[in-house]
């Protein structure tokens, strides 16, 4: 038997925090992949695992001993429509694990059937949005972006209902919290403070013990998530990736990317890029994203007044003033990111690096402006040498008016006079932040469809290998850094429900 060595602090807090859930065994479940690096970070043992035993276990077929299953409670602004009473309909919270490190991680089925708040839904999940979120998620990993991780995908041998009938699947996903800005919002819809405090309690124990013995430890605590929200959402930006679907109960209170649903990369770039198709005026378009990160940081901040202070005037006052340099923080946290992008550094004279944000908003306006690929733009800025244009091919074909980037690249390459470093030293430290190769939507089509529609996963798994080292050029993988073919293009994404 898998071992596991579970703790339930969650489960501590009181029923009214989730509903006791056991998973609705699959017919016939298989493991497509597990993580093993994952696992043996987890403390989780490292015997062998049989497809049987291992699916069993991952499906839901099995709950391992001490897991005690339940589903979290809690509520969520969903495109800005308070929907009081939400709670994971079709996923399942196993436990929590505590690592060699010290630090604690929930394991958490997903697509394990109907729980109390599945509503109308099936509490399943389809193969490809599985398929999606396994890929995605380890890649972050790999780009460096706080993440949930996947440690298990499995088919479950029975298919789900959407626009048509799909192949099943369930993964275990890990993550440092799967508590939500909308698991606040619940106890604060219902006036219910202690619990609030309960549950700010342990978000404290649990994810932020620095901030225990503060004058007022809840006042550090938002000011601690709004801090990672901030930097999480640069990093983002910096890799032009659009999330979908930042609802207050997709947004972690741990700081991580959670909730991979309708997520994407992009391919050229546009400022005003949306893929989710539920998405129909764009609220959580790329560029909207930072006003949103702080529209769901402000939600948060409602649900914890009570606790900031005894008078309510004060407390909103205490709110207020936590949250204003979040726009600060998020502009600093960008554009020290894209100032790593653009091999451009703070240590020059302050005249000179005050222009550094015009000229990198500069260059993504004529990427905008010329359909150039966002990943492979500042992929092949890397390459460049500070003083010759013999390199510039590659990156000029991007553009659709190549003048536009010689334009461009003339004020860089003024700008890199001033710079401390030598080419090679620049060129270095752009290559560890600029990827070569990103999840490309048409890339994740390419394994959904070929292990949907032709039960191969060979595809899912070359590229999964890809993915792990997204920084080096790899030897004969010239055609995953590529963006799509006309025909390939994928304009739209899914959530999956």
């Amino acid at each position: 038997m898998i071992q596991i060595p579970f703790e339930n602090r969650y489960v501590a807090l009181g029923e009214q925090f989730y509903v006791k859930t056991r998973p609705t065994p699959v017919a016939e479940p298989a493991m497509i992949r597990f993580n093993d690096d994952l696992a043996a970070s987890l403390g989780i043992s490292p015997i062998p695992l049989s497809p049987d035993t291992g699916a069993a276990v991952f499906s839901g077929n099995v709950v391992p001993e001490g897991a005690e299953p339940l589903a979290m409670a809690y509520s969520g602004h969903q495109f800005g429509h308070f929907n009081p009473y939400l709670g994971d309909g079709r996923a399942i919270l196993l436990g929590e694990v505590q690592g060699p490190g010290g630090d604690y991680f929930d394991v958490h089925l997903k697509g394990s059937g109907r729980t109390a708040f599945s509503r109308n839904g099936d509490g399943r999940a389809a193969l490809g949005p599985v398929l999606r979120e396994y890929l995605v998620s380890e890649a972050m990993e790999k780009l460096g972006v706080p993440t949930t991780r996947a440690l298990a995908a499995v088919t479950t041998g029975e298919e789900v209902a959407r626009d048509r009938y799909l192949p099943g699947a369930v993964i275990t996903r890990v993550a440092r919290s799967f508590v939500r800005v909308g698991t606040f919002q619940y106890f604060s819809a219902r006036d219910d403070v202690e619990s609030v405090k309960k549950l700010a309690d342990h978000v404290i124990q649990r994810n932020y013990p620095e901030v225990a013995d503060a004058e007022n430890p809840y006042m550090e605590l938002l000011k601690a998530v709004a801090d990672k929200q901030a930097s999480l959402i640069a990093q983002w930006m910096q890799l032009g990736f659009i999330h979908g679907v930042m609802n207050t109960d997709n947004m972690s209170i741990a700081g991580e990317t959670i909730d991979y649903g309708p997520c994407a990369f992009m391919d050229d770039y546009d400022h005003k890029r949306v893929f989710s198709s539920i998405d129909q005026g764009g609220r959580y378009a790329y560029n909207n994203q930072p006003g949103i990160g702080l529209w769901n940081l402000t939600r948060l901040a409602e649900s914890l007044v009570p606790l900031l202070a005894d008078d309510g005037k004060a407390a909103v006052e205490i709110a207020q003033e936590v949250l204003k340099p979040y726009v600060a923080s998020y502009q600093n946290a960008w554009l020290t990111g894209m100032r790593e992008k653009c091999g451009l550094s703070e240590n020059v004279d302050t005249a000179v690096s005050e222009e550094d944000k015009p000229l990198i908003e500069d260059l993504l306006n004529r990427m905008a402006d010329n359909s150039a690929d966002f990943t492979l733009t500042f992929h092949y800025l890397s390459q460049l040498d500070a003083q010759s244009s013999a390199r510039d091919d590659e990156i000029r074909r991007l553009f659709d008016n190549p003048q536009e980037f010689d334009d461009w690249v003339a004020a860089w390459r003024q700008r890199l006079n001033f710079e401390p470093q030598s080419d090679a030293e620049r060129q270095a430290q752009m290559n560890a932040v600029n990827p070569v190769y990103i999840p490309r939507n048409h890339q994740i089509e390419a394994a959904i469809r070929a292990a949907e529609d032709h039960n191969d996963f060979s595809v899912f798994h070359e590229l999964h290998e890809v993915l792990q080292n997204p920084f080096v050029e790899q030897e004969g993988k010239d055609r995953y850094k590529l963006p799509p073919e006309p025909e390939e293009v994928v304009s739209q994404t899914f959530c999956g429900t």
